[in-house]
């Protein structure tokens, strides 16, 4: 259940949106388009977007030069999610992470499967923090990026939703820095 409380003030986020394929380009990311157009109806600001191929060090590179950038709070991936050879979005993630969010990619399967049953089981969706910014990779699919966004994302992302939000707890996702 999403509750947002309209008396609590918006804070939008920066979030960059990266999409991973070989064969897409600026003119065909129809699944970039969808979650960038996403990201500024719901208020946050698009800080960064780009299209990676299929290589688990490329990905890698790109996450940890946005990871860098004080200005980028988020970054949503699309693509390379699957189970075939190519598909190593997960793997560059691993490479990055700090700390996963299992329940991400759990959520995401369980929202998924009541729309394409178990097809679902092929998704390797996942969500995780490193160096204080928050990443999550969605399918590649356009409707997959909705509803990632659209039942998932738009929520845990908007500081107004309650009982808790991803967004209140940016300013503590480095205390072990400090401890």
């Amino acid at each position: 259940m999403s509750r947002i409380d309209e008396s609590r003030k918006f804070v939008p986020v920066s979030i960059a949106v990266m999409t991973v394929s070989d064969t897409r380009t600026a003119e065909t990311d129809t699944s970039g388009d969808a979650l960038a157009a996403r990201v500024v109806a719901a208020g946050h600001r698009l800080a960064a977007r780009g299209i990676v191929r299929d290589d688990a060090d490329l990905i890698a590179a790109r996450l940890r030069a946005w990871i860098a950038d004080p200005a980028i709070d988020v970054v949503i991936t699309s693509g390379g999610t699957g189970i075939t050879g190519r598909d190593v979005t997960p793997e560059a993630f691993s490479r990055v992470l700090e700390k996963e969010i299992e329940g991400f990619g759990e959520l995401f399967r369980m929202l998924s499967y009541q729309k394409i049953g178990t097809s679902t089981i092929q998704s390797r969706a996942i969500g995780g923090v490193a160096g204080g910014t928050y990443l999550f990779a969605l399918p590649g699919s356009t409707g997959a990026v909705k509803d990632g966004w659209d039942d998932i994302l738009v929520f845990q992302l908007d500081s107004r939703h309650r009982p808790c939000n991803l967004v209140e707890l940016m300013p503590r996702l480095q205390e072990h820095l400090t401890a």
